[in-house]
């Protein structure tokens, strides 16, 4: 493959820690300075194609501005999700003043990790990950990228490949999406890397003691590791008229298509639960012009989780795009023939329904596991390196572990959280040993704004704010015991992304100079 060397000016990048993208021959190309030297790679992030440039350079650490996905910006190697693909990189030389890159004569804009090669005839060993999502997906790639030759096979009880399932109640749901965006990897990524994909299988048992999985259908499975990502199971009310038809869950790919089919043929919809899942889908179903209830039991959606300033921004916007609520309420009922026709709420009022939709949570999908104590609800608590034991590991929603900027024992079902906690399980099934001393992070899109929120805090004990909430243009501190353990955010992206490194070397301003307002964030990288 024939090269071209561009000649670029170095005085553009002055400084160390500092990122400009360069159009070159129309192809857009990022620069790096770090410690006094140059690196160039791609320019957008290959997840979603963010522009980078609009991001933060820590070190040799590239953070995306959208969904924090984390490269290296010296080889463009993938350091964090929810990216999969590295970053091309390009040879940089200097001359005096002067850069010069090569670069071939097509640029791609992304390329897979280098992973090992599956040899099972010099690698007898099976390794299991039950179940294909962020977690699942995540791992078997972490695998491959960790020199692991052996067998892996990973089981789903879906009929699909492994998809993007933030995607489901948002621009999936909305129409905005096309199916061919969905699948994680192609086909034959699987097939080339040896990760044999057993869809469509349901789990009867998994006999941690024995080292055995039995399916369904009496196939027994023997493994010399597993790793459970079996994540959430939707909560449902068990109350009268719950089996009518045209009640849902969203939680799979097969729940979003048979709620997008029904919404053809509806006009009203009532949305049970001002969750993340309940309001993204409230938003994605106005977008298809059907009028929208929401119900929930609180005074002010996600109240107790961001405090009530927040809350009302989010309640403004919906009820702005034509969501009607029904705020400090439960369901007492549903009614109907065979399909539903109304839900009675415990006050008596009476909402007409063609369709409903349940948001209310998830359980962890843990009640096949035999041998290991399972928690009160339902999770499984895992070590450092997510172990449950010498040869099982565990990941995603079903996981509780020791969160090491606090010490708390927590449970998080993010996607983002799952896919680290999934390449990190995998890598220590490969025989490294990895733990977790990421961020959680996690994004939602409802109403025409990006929420994103970094940390984790459970009562907090006050909160700053630098910003218009009502503008949707702030950065929320949420602080507990004179320390910020979480951060909430909107239009300020850079500094989102600053946040999350200096929560990760544990160099976040002083909770007295951020009420003083003495603080310039990206200063501080």
């Amino acid at each position: 493959m024939s090269t071209k060397k561009i000649k670029i000016d170095k005085k553009d990048l002055p400084n160390d820690g500092q990122m400009k993208t360069v159009e070159i021959n129309s192809e857009k190309i990022l620069i790096s300075r770090i410690d006094g030297k140059y690196y160039a790679t791609g320019a957008f992030c290959t997840h979603y194609g963010a522009p980078l440039e609009e991001g933060v350079l820590s070190g040799d650490r590239i953070v995306c501005p959208w969904h924090h996905a984390c490269f290296n910006a010296k080889t463009g190697d993938l350091k964090e999700p929810p990216a999969r693909d590295t970053l091309p990189h390009f040879d940089v030389t200097m001359e005096g003043d002067e850069l010069f890159i090569e670069l071939p004569e097509k640029v791609e804009p992304s390329r897979e990790p280098h992973m090992a090669k599956f040899d099972h005839q010099k690698d007898k060993r099976i390794f299991v990950i039950l179940g294909a999502g962020a977690a699942g997906n995540a791992a078997a790639q972490s695998l491959r990228e960790n020199g692991y030759t052996g067998r892996i096979l990973m089981i789903s009880y879906e009929n699909r490949l492994p998809y993007d399932r933030p995607n489901l109640s948002k621009d999936y749901l909305k129409g905005e999406a096309e199916a061919e965006w969905m699948p994680l990897r192609s086909k034959e990524f699987y097939q080339d890397h040896g990760i044999e994909l057993l869809l469509n299988k349901k789990v009867r048992e998994v006999n941690v003691p024995s080292n055995l999985i039995l399916l369904e259908n009496q196939e027994k499975i023997n493994y010399d590791k597993l790793l459970i990502v079996t994540g959430g199971i939707p909560r449902t009310l068990n109350i009268p008229g719950r089996d009518l038809k045209n009640i849902f869950t969203l939680r799979s790919y097969d729940d979003s298509d048979t709620i997008i089919k029904a919404a053809e043929s509806a006009s009203r919809i009532v949305i049970i639960g001002a969750s993340f899942i309940g309001l993204e889908t409230a938003d994605s179903l106005r977008h298809r012009g059907l009028s929208v209830s929401v119900v929930a039991p609180e005074n002010v959606p996600f109240g107790n989780i961001f405090g009530e300033q927040v809350g009302k921004m989010f309640l403004e916007a919906h009820r702005k795009n034509g969501v009607d609520f029904y705020l400090s309420q439960t369901v007492n009922k549903f009614e109907g023939k065979k399909s539903v026709e109304a839900v009675i709420l415990e006050d008596g009022k009476k909402l007409e329904a063609d369709m409903v939709i349940v948001g209310i949570g998830v359980r962890p999908a843990t009640e096949m596991i035999k041998g290991i104590n399972v928690n009160q609800d339902g999770s499984v608590s895992v070590d450092r390196n997510f172990r449950l034991n010498e040869n099982v590991y565990a990941a995603g929603d079903i996981a509780r572990f020791k969160y090491w900027r606090t010490g708390e024992d927590i449970r998080i079902e993010h996607w983002r959280v799952a896919e680290q906690m999934g390449r990190i399980a995998g890598a220590n099934m490969a025989g490294k040993k990895q733990e977790y001393k990421g961020v959680p992070f996690f994004w939602t899109a409802q109403s025409g704004f990006n929420f994103r929120y970094l940390g984790y805090v459970r009562n907090w004990d006050d909160l700053i704010i630098d910003g218009d909430i009502q503008a949707r243009k702030f950065i929320a501190y949420y602080i507990k015991n004179n320390m910020v353990h979480a951060v909430a955010g909107i239009n300020r992206d850079k500094e989102m992304a600053t946040i999350e490194e200096l929560m990760r070397h544990n160099s976040m301003p002083s909770v007295e100079d951020l009420m003083k307002k003495k603080v310039r964030l990206l200063d501080l990288l």
